[in-house]
């Protein structure tokens, strides 16, 4: 099994942007807790499944800073998986995440990171415009009433954010929460812990 300082490794040899590897940070965040919460109502679990789908989370975009487009990404990235011996389930999870890609979702993990993909990058955008560009300014109620703003963050699919919730069988306002709580665990490093704003202050 590959460890998540390898899956950090890989990211950061692909991914030189701040902005995609605080992306990466945030659905692994996610996708951490998600994997704890499954994990915590399923008997066959493994330990394993927090660290599984952090490194899920951590790589499914590693390639995409290079490969942008849709001819490339997730391919290129689901070729240098294999060329280094890295795991089917987790090759086939980055591979899942994309709908154009015709990988179906079959497990909870892969559900989880289509789930979690869009709405990391959505709050994330949603903490941004906040007076103290914290998560902490962050709340369901003002998630959806973002959702609604085609113009804010119109590059993010709200039908994905949607969609995924549904997938992944849980409601979507649960969804939201369970995930702006996820990333208040990494606010720091995300730059979203309000020190942005008094440091230039």
């Amino acid at each position: 099994m590959m460890d998540r300082n390898a899956a950090w490794c890989l990211l950061t040899e692909f991914t030189q942007s701040e902005s995609l590897r605080k992306h990466a940070l945030a659905v692994e965040a996610c996708m951490r807790a998600y994997g704890r919460k499954f994990a915590a109502g399923s008997a066959s679990a493994s330990t394993n499944d927090e660290e599984l789908w952090g490194i899920v989370g951590l790589i499914h975009d590693f390639d995409y800073e290079e490969y942008p487009s849709l001819d490339d990404h997730p391919y290129k990235g689901n070729a240098v998986l294999k060329e280094r011996g890295w795991p089917e389930v987790i090759r086939r999870a980055v591979m899942s995440h994309a709908e154009y890609t015709g990988v179906s979702r079959d497990s909870m993990m892969e559900k989880a990171l289509f789930a979690c993909d869009e709405l990391a990058g959505f709050i994330t955008a949603v903490a941004l415009i906040k007076p103290g560009k914290s998560l902490a300014e962050v709340d369901t109620k003002s998630v959806r009433k973002r959702m609604k703003d085609k113009a804010f963050a119109r590059k993010v699919n709200r039908e994905d954010i949607i969609n995924g919730a549904l997938g992944l069988g849980v409601d979507l306002d649960e969804h939201i929460g369970f995930c702006i709580e996820a990333l208040k665990g990494i606010a720091g490093e995300l730059g979203l812990d309000g020190s942005a704003v008094k440091t230039a202050s």
